[in-house]
């Protein structure tokens, strides 16, 4: 991607902000190296600042390589740290040590003027312990300087940090609105921006670098910290209620359709979007949720209320569905032949926890390959994106193989399995056709035209042919 294309991704105003002329750079110091984090850097570059961002560099450059399929966000990362816009640096042994970096530059009036401290408190938990950052920030000479945290921790854990810290200018953002595939874009225009401030309608004022991003976004709030963690947790325990409730609807159309009937729960989902009191986003039913946010959240929320005596059965429900989701495609799969699969060859197209996604943490291809391993059943799988990771995780098991091609092993398979399909790679019914093998979708990809042309049976998620 050349350097005029990559400009094409960063509005008008960014490109203008990035020709500082010679003049005095404000330096943002980011600890971090998740998605996230990136992401930030990336965002606070285009921004005109120069970001110093310290991390585990093998890590980050690793998080960099799974998210290669977002194409324009490595792309501009690397401009930038060509650039030295972003000076990408090892994480140091403890945060005294990062801070004695930016004092002298403040009292002798370098060339950088830093303006903030961003904690992802993931990155910082794996390498400073919390008495210790937080002793070093509140000696530190730099009580001007706001800081901000980042991450998903039990509710007011953030807050209660945020009280520890002997400084006004404290805040809290939490990346609900981030988008896998689009991280660049949802953080230039967030869907909702929040921000946790220690110091009531503070923020405007000490955190103007990030007020573009508040002036895009279709919804903001702020409020006090410990507002903030509870409404984030709130809504992504909203999402997976979504999610866990429209599997649970597609196993009651499964029971409706054994009895000859013909429930579609895409056309179901589709009329419950219709009305403007639901809206039609976390409504499909498939095998269910992974990657780590939504999980990593359900169990920091399901802590809180251990930690508070407070029954969630609600909650429980949610992470059981969704646990159990991911094996009912197999059990499908199991059913249609009346259990007699041992050694049977299967393919199965994709693997990542989302299409388009570069990961397959708390994907359905692990329990399925698990399950499918278990009565001697070789798998062969077709995915475009994570096969460095899958060979990493399973390249030793004989019964594993990858294809580059989803349909030159059409012939020699007894069945074929959708995990993760995206909707900008067409299916070829007529190849799938010259098998007539039955197709067992656990995303719900096909459409129903499809479902309708082909020659062998289906079995989807609430949905049959």
């Amino acid at each position: 991607m050349s350097a005029d294309s990559i400009k094409d991704y960063i509005p008008e105003y960014m490109q203008t902000s990035n020709q500082n002329n010679g003049k005095k750079t404000d330096a943002c110091v980011i600890v971090g190296h998740s998605i996230e984090a990136i992401t930030s850097a990336v965002v606070l570059a285009s921004l005109g600042n120069t970001v110093h961002l310290y991390s585990n560099i093998e890590v980050l450059e690793q998080q960099l390589q799974q998210y290669d399929f977002e194409r324009h966000l490595p792309a501009l990362w690397q401009m930038y740290v060509q650039q030295r816009r972003i000076i990408n640096q090892e994480l140091p042994d403890s945060a005294e040590l990062l801070l004695q970096r930016y004092a002298p530059s403040i009292e002798n009036g370098d060339s950088e003027n830093v303006i903030l401290y961003w904690l992802f408190l993931d990155t910082v938990k794996s390498v400073w312990l919390e008495d210790g950052w937080v002793t070093a920030f509140n000696h530190s000479s730099q009580q001007g300087l706001p800081l901000i945290m980042s991450g998903i921790e039990a509710i007011g854990h953030i807050s209660e940090l945020a009280q520890r810290l002997k400084r006004a200018w404290v805040y809290y953002i939490p990346f609900a609105f981030l988008q896998e595939g689009s991280a660049y874009s949802s953080m230039l225009a967030p869907s909702l921006w929040l921000v946790g401030e220690k110091m009531p309608q503070s923020s405007t004022h000490k955190l103007s670098v990030l007020q573009p991003l508040r002036l895009d976004a279709r919804a903001f709030f702020y409020a006090d910290i410990a507002t903030i963690e509870f409404a984030r947790s709130s809504i992504m325990g909203m999402l997976a209620t979504r999610v866990s409730f429209m599997n649970e609807m597609s196993r009651f159309a499964d029971r409706h359709n054994a009895d000859h009937n013909k429930i579609d729960i895409q056309q179901v989902s589709h009329i419950i979007g219709l009305d403007d009191r639901i809206g039609s986003s976390y409504l499909q039913a498939g095998w269910g949720f992974g990657g780590n946010t939504l999980p990593k959240e359900l169990n920091k929320l399901q802590q809180s209320g251990q930690v508070h005596s407070l029954d969630m059965p609600l909650l429980r429900s949610v992470m059981h569905i969704n646990d159990d989701q991911k094996e009912l495609i197999f059990r499908k799969f199991w059913r249609y032949f009346d259990g007699f699969i041992d050694s049977k060859t299967v393919m199965i197209w994709g693997s990542s926890y989302k299409p388009r996604s570069g990961r397959t943490v708390g994907s359905a291809i692990h329990p399925l390959l698990a399950l499918l391993w278990s009565y001697n059943i070789r798998t062969i799988v077709y995915t475009d994106r994570p096969q460095t990771e899958l060979m990493g995780r399973y390249g030793q098991q004989p019964l594993f193989q990858l294809a580059s091609d989803p349909y030159e092993a059409l012939p020699n398979t007894h069945a074929i399995f959708i995990v993760s399909w995206s909707p900008q790679e067409q299916l070829d019914i007529a190849q799938i056709n010259q098998q007539a093998i039955p197709v067992f979708d656990a995303q719900n990809a096909l459409t129903r035209r499809q479902i309708d042309s082909l020659v062998g049976d289906y079995r989807g998620i609430g949905r049959v042919k």
